[in-house]
């Protein structure tokens, strides 16, 4: 694993099922090196029972059992490994267990800090909504402090924000609803925007940006998708009508490294072992 690095990412709406689904098949021939995952709603023990001694285990369940928990599972050891968002006060803080979990490994010989993130989905003009807010606040400053400390540090996950239009198939339809809010879409324009230079939001939000990279989009150009989540509803699958929400949001000097980059859409909806779709990208030491 120091020579390059394959991190894959992916929302699997339950371990347990996607496993009984075929998630196991597909990572024997994934060749991952680091694995994030989001929505795993389940015990260490589980974790242990499906992935074997093969894979080394860090995970953070959610303090309200059944829901959200993040894992990062990899080849060899993290070096050391921190949970939640601190800068949240006592009642968010309870709102991000499960939900941010960092852990450091070397690429080439240089530390490297993998962050498996699941944003809050939001819910307008309710609490749930409110707490993604925070999240969001508190991602941004624990960006900066990432940004400041190590040179290569990948933030992966379910953002659960469509940064653009070209983002989600049916935009139009979701300009009022979370997971498009001009409001949310705001903290990506900053949090992709030139370091200290001051962006302006699509909402007309003024701030100064982050300067980090936007993995997918830049591997992908200006096309629609590509898309990595699909509601059950309907045909959305079959007919590719999708959000693209799940990303790798990198540091300046570890996108220079990216070497490829894709999207593990499934043969057919059928095969699907989980609503989302795995992002998987290659780094190059």
């Amino acid at each position: 694993m120091a020579d390059s690095l394959r991190v894959a990412s992916v929302n699997v709406n339950g371990v347990r099922a996607a496993f009984r689904k075929g998630m196991g098949a597909w990572l024997e021939t994934s060749g991952v090196d680091v694995l994030a995952l989001q929505e795993v709603r389940a015990d260490d023990s589980h974790l242990a029972e499906l992935f074997g001694e093969e894979w080394h285990v860090l995970h953070d369940p959610c303090e309200i059992k059944g829901r959200a928990g993040v894992a990062i599972l990899s080849r060899v050891p993290a070096t050391g490994h921190r949970t939640g968002l601190g800068t949240l006060d006592a009642q968010e803080r309870i709102q991000s267990s499960g939900r941010w979990l960092e852990a450091d490994f070397e690429l080439g010989g240089t530390p490297i800090t993998v962050v498996s993130n699941y944003t809050h989905s939001g819910e307008v003009d309710t609490p749930r909504q409110e707490a993604k807010w925070a999240f969001l606040d508190a991602m941004g400053e624990r960006m900066t402090e990432l940004a400041d400390a190590c040179e290569l540090v990948a933030i992966v996950g379910d953002f659960n924000v469509g940064h653009r239009e070209l983002d989600i198939k049916n935009w139009k339809g979701n300009v009022k609803r979370a997971g498009f809010l001009p409001r949310e879409r705001a903290y990506f324009d900053r949090f992709f925007g030139a370091r200290g230079e001051t962006i302006v939001g699509v909402d007309g939000s003024e701030g100064p940006g982050f300067g980090w990279v936007d993995v997918g989009r830049r591997w992908a150009g200006e096309v629609d998708g590509p898309y990595s989540w699909w509601s059950n509803r309907g045909q959305a699958f079959d007919n590719d009508t999708g959000w693209r929400i799940d990303y790798h949001v990198v540091t300046p000097a570890l996108g220079e490294r990216v070497a490829d980059y894709r999207v593990h859409r499934y043969p057919s909806y059928d095969t699907r072992w989980s609503d989302h779709a795995p992002v998987v990208v290659d780094y190059r030491a």
